[in-house]
Parts: C-alpha cells; structure tokens; sequence
C-alpha cells in the first residue's frame, strides 16, 4: 500500500504522468514479470509477448500430461499487471506441497495459476479465449499475448560440439561438457507468430526484449521468423535490457557486447537500437551463487554505430542478481 501511494505521489505531483505510448514488451519468466511490474506504473497501453518454449517444473508437467501451451511465463505476466486484491496474487502463485519436477500426474508441485489457466482454456474450449478471460478477472493494465501458438520447443548446439534439447534441460544445464551456447534453435523451426502480437509490434512506440535468460527467455520470441521481422520494420524505439548477472549454465561470464552479438547471431542483426545495462556493482552476490555481474566493455558496446547505451543503476539491493522494477521502468520513461 506505501508503494502504490508513493507511486502515486510520483506521477501526480513530481509530473511523472502516466505516458500515452504503446509499449510491447517480450521475454518470460522472472526478468519479464519484473520489468512489466515497473512500467505499469507509468504506462497504459502495455503488451507483454510471453515466450512459449517453457518446458521446466509445474507448465512442463502440464505440456506433457495435458498437450496445453507454457502457462507459467503467461502466469508471472498476468499476475505482474495485475490490478486484483492481493488474495488473487497469493492464488496465482500458489504451489502445493511436493516436488516441482515431480511425476507428471501427480498434483503435488503444481502451481495453481498454472492449473487455472488451463482450466479456462477447457471451459472456453480456445487457450487464446481462456487467457483473456484471465485478463478479465485478474484486471490487468494491458495485454499478455504469446509469442506463437506453435507447440514450440528449443534446442542449442554447445560450443564442444553437444546438441541439448529441452528448455529445462538448457536453463538448469543439465549436461556434460563445457556449458557454453553456440546456437539456439527453435523447433518447429517454422514456427509462426500469434497474429495478434505481430500486429501489436507494428503498432509499438516502444519495444523492449529483457531482461531475462538470453537463450531461454528472450531468444526463443526473436527466432521466430515473422516476429524477428516485425521487430526490424517497426518504427519504434526498441531497447535491449542487459541482465544484472550473468547465469553460469547460459551466458558464462558474457560481457555486455556479447548479448548483443548473440542477437546479431541469430537474427542477421542487432535489431535494438537503444541498451541498458547496469552500472552499479556494490551489492554482493551470496558466494554460494555461481553468477557473476556482467561486465560493461565500453569498446565493444561503441562499435556498434548508432547504438545508444544507457548506463545506469538499474540494480536490485534486495536481489542483487535481478533489476529493480522501478528503477528500470523510470530509465524506460526517460527514454521516450
């Protein structure tokens, strides 16, 4: 309740009014939801596109029991633009005792939100029609779209030569060798983007991928052909976030240009012509985490020409390996 109050006091009396651009925003899991819970504060017209290549804990279990698309990413989305009673936001997140990754007909682990987005899809006999009549009761400042409605799923080709398959399996590096991606692909490789998250691009004034798993969160949305493509002939500002850290199974030790020649990798360009990345490192991160803050190289960040790199403290003190929302949503208004 302070937070909202303070927020309030922020837009109505420092003139920090609500903005009127159309912001689409694409990635999954924690690093979307975050970023989304910042910009609500500041932006109506929200669009999240959510990756649909989950495959690990409570939505893997339900995409291979049930044949439904990845709920959990859509979950966190829904439930950060959300405008519901705090008892809904505890639903949503709820789990059951058991383990996550347990057996895939048990009920134990499951998440709740998950459970009941699948339940509205069975009602409404369409996911699409169940996942906005979520929006509907859960209030949200926005759209959440997914990126494709393709059962779609990735692989990577490691650096030694490896090919790991599964989300899961590429997220919590269950693998031997060196765990280091040298190209991620999507499977079907064909894979058409959600019509209504297309169009929502081409209208954007503002696109942001991140922050997020580079190759599992972020990546997955711009391999898709029609969306990589409507990214590059949209007309609006679009802003690469840099992870706050570095996750040791996905992006070892990368540097700041790094994230942006995988893009350039994999997509035949960079596509972003604005990136945040963090500049504060005083929080430490608990020594029993392999993460390590990315690296800002200045050099190789000023080859890209006509890229705009915005430095800032974007920083979580509390979770020093996540970006704090507010911080990083005022960094985003300042920008338009």
């Amino acid at each position: 309740m302070i937070k909202k109050l303070f927020n309030l006091f922020l837009k109505h009396y420092l003139e920090i009014p609500q903005k009127e651009a159309k912001i689409v925003s694409l990635g999954g899991g924690t690093g979307l939801s975050t970023l989304l819970s910042g910009l609500k504060n500041y932006f109506q017209d929200i669009t999240a596109i959510v990756t649909m290549a989950d495959e690990g804990g409570s939505t893997g279990r339900l995409r291979r029991t049930l044949g439904v698309p990845a709920v959990g990413d859509l979950r966190n989305s829904l439930s950060a633009l959300s405008q519901s009673e705090p008892a809904m936001q505890k639903l949503l997140h709820y789990r059951f005792g058991g383990d996550r990754y347990g057996d895939d007909q048990a009920l134990g682990g499951h998440n709740l939100g998950n459970l009941i987005l699948v339940a509205l899809a069975d009602i409404y006999g369409d996911f699409n029609k169940g996942l906005e009549a979520a929006s509907k009761i859960l209030n949200i400042s926005g759209k959440v779209l997914p990126s494709t409605a393709a059962n779609v799923r990735i692989w990577a080709e490691t650096d030694d030569g490896q090919r790991v398959v599964g989300e899961e399996n590429i997220d919590l590096g269950k693998y031997d060798g060196r765990r280091s991606i040298k190209k991620l692909h999507l499977l079907p490789k064909n894979a058409k983007g959600f019509p209504p998250s297309i169009k929502a691009i081409s209208q954007a004034g503002v696109i942001t991928a991140g922050p997020g798993d580079l190759y599992t969160s972020i990546m997955p949305n711009l391999l898709i052909e029609d969306i990589k493509v409507a990214i590059a002939k949209a007309k609006a500002k679009k802003i690469l976030i840099v992870n706050i850290a570095n996750k040791p199974f996905e992006t070892p030790k990368y540097k700041a240009s790094q994230y942006l020649e995988a893009i350039k990798n994999h997509c035949g360009g960079i596509l972003f012509d604005t990136v945040i990345v963090n500049n504060n490192f005083q929080p430490k991160i608990p020594k029993n985490l392999d993460y390590q803050f990315v690296e800002i190289d200045r050099k190789n960040l000023k080859k890209n020409r006509n890229l705009t790199i915005i430095e800032a403290d974007v920083i979580n003190f509390k979770n020093p390996l996540h970006h704090d929302p507010e911080k990083l949503a005022r960094e985003i208004v300042r920008l338009i």
